[in-house]
């Protein structure tokens, strides 16, 4: 029984309403995958905190590190902690999902660029969260490794700084910055492509570096790399008319969604794109991702790839969201559902009841979703994915909701809203069969849970 019991901390630690003396009793809990969660939470109480910041778990402590959801100055307060690995996970920043996370203040990354340890360091630099006013400083650091970094806000270092990198005693600094001037120089452009060590690199330099006529001939007459040279702006014409009969259906389908093109010049290539296809954002397309001109000309395209794009540009201008809204292709109406401000909320509800992508379920908490007469529409549905939408309704009746929080398919959904009554929430916890026990977990989270009632499940479970 005792193992249940602590089995349902794994749920309370994750309640929004839990005070801050029952968060420092789960803080010095045995289990440490709990402990740890605490130090998980967005919020926390300032006492809370302060223990975290001690705790003598470093595990913790390092967690805390890297919340993305924390106070970054408070954070920040670990910078010094005396074991190495809270300040490494410190400088590795947050591991976070679409979401933009607050810098640390500018003192914690001078501590860390100073750290005794080189793997702190270092990982600061290799990460992409530290801010680009401090890699900006790093342009004359003694140490190579520093200076590339600071070629990756090559638009925030001044010419002279910019002048010294591509001229830095450093080869790979010197490739580094090489690659951020190449779109402008074909003289460095060609050096990349000569340069064995930059091999890796070698397909953003042909979509990217100023081209030699000499150069591009040479490349397309090796036969390798040419999906990429396809893409390239300073391609000749009449090498893109080569490419754009190329065998390989990979460089037609490139040469296709140039940005110079019209639209009949992209019919007259035989290129297709697969409802399947993953295609990056192309280029040209997010570089005017506020214009609202080009955004509409691309939503209004017969090329799946550019309409796919634009799907995902804020700028989107409306009369072109409400275009997409209604595309033939799913991948263009989900990426305007996940990436818009301001989605549809009936192309919201479609995808979640019609697609079969994974990504659709989390649709139900995007801004716009549409919950009022949800529950009448699908409470009594015969698929669960569709009860469970009767939980997101405003006007959700009691008697339903006691109802889905009976049902074993949407037991452990509705265990978590808080206009259960507590009377059926502390049931839920009660509930000793072991099916039910992810129904029991959801119901320690439920806000409407009374602290006390947080208290005496700490004591059962004897912490």
């Amino acid at each position: 029984m005792g193992d249940r019991w602590t089995g349902l901390l794994h749920g309370l630690v994750g309640n929004k309403a839990a005070p801050a003396d029952v968060l420092l009793r789960l803080l010095g809990h045995e289990d440490e995958w709990v402990r740890r969660a605490v130090a998980r939470r967005a919020v926390l109480p300032q006492e809370v905190i302060e223990a975290v910041l001690v705790h003598p778990d470093r595990g913790v402590r390092a967690t805390f590190a890297e919340n993305a959801g924390a106070d970054p100055d408070q954070r920040a307060r670990l910078v010094d902690d005396p074991h190495p690995s809270v300040p490494l996970h410190l400088a590795m920043g947050p591991m976070s999902y679409r979401q933009r996370v607050a810098p640390l203040p500018d003192w914690a990354y001078e501590r860390l660029l100073n750290h005794p340890k080189a793997l702190v360091r270092q990982e600061l630099i290799a990460w992409g969260g530290t801010p680009a006013h401090i890699l900006a400083g790093l342009a004359d650091h003694g140490e190579p490794l520093f200076r590339r970094a600071a070629c990756r806000v090559w638009d925030r270092l001044p010419d002279e700084a910019r002048e010294r990198l591509l001229h830095d005693e450093d080869p790979d600094v010197r490739q580094a910055a090489a690659l951020q001037a190449c779109h402008e120089d074909e003289e460095r452009t060609t050096w990349l492509v000569d340069r064995p060590a930059g091999a890796w690199q070698l397909g953003e330099v042909l979509a990217r570096g100023r081209l030699t006529r000499e150069l591009a001939e040479r490349v397309i007459a090796e036969g390798e790399r040419l999906a990429a040279i396809a893409c390239n702006p300073s391609l000749p014409r009449d090498l893109v008319a080569r490419l754009a009969v190329d065998p390989d259906p990979l460089v037609r389908l490139h040469v296709s969604a140039r940005p110079e093109l019209s639209e009949s010049e992209r019919a007259a290539i035989d290129y297709t794109v697969g409802a399947e296809d993953r295609l990056p954002v192309l280029d040209w397309v997010w570089e005017g991702r506020e214009d609202a001109v080009l955004l509409r000309e691309c939503a209004r395209s017969p090329h799946t790839w550019l309409r796919r794009s634009a799907a995902i540009c804020p700028g989107l201008p409306s009369d072109a969201v409400e275009l997409l809204a209604q595309d033939e292709d799913f991948a263009v109406r989900l990426l305007l559902a996940e990436f818009h401000p301001e989605p549809p909320p009936e192309l919201l509800l479609d995808l979640y009841l019609h697609g079969t992508h994974r990504a659709v379920g989390m649709l139900v908490v995007r801004p716009g979703f549409p919950t009022a007469g949800l529950a009448a529409r699908f409470g009594d549905s015969a698929d669960p994915d569709r009860r469970r939408l009767a939980l997101h309704d405003p006007g959700l009746e009691p008697e339903l909701l006691d109802r889905l929080s009976r049902d074993p398919e949407t037991r452990a959904y509705a265990a978590r809203d808080p206009r259960l009554p507590v009377a059926r929430i502390r049931e839920l916890l009660a509930d000793p069969d072991p099916e039910a026990m992810t129904a029991a977990l959801a119901a320690a989270a439920n806000p409407a849970l009374p602290a006390d009632d947080m208290r005496r499940l700490l004591d059962r479970a004897g912490a």
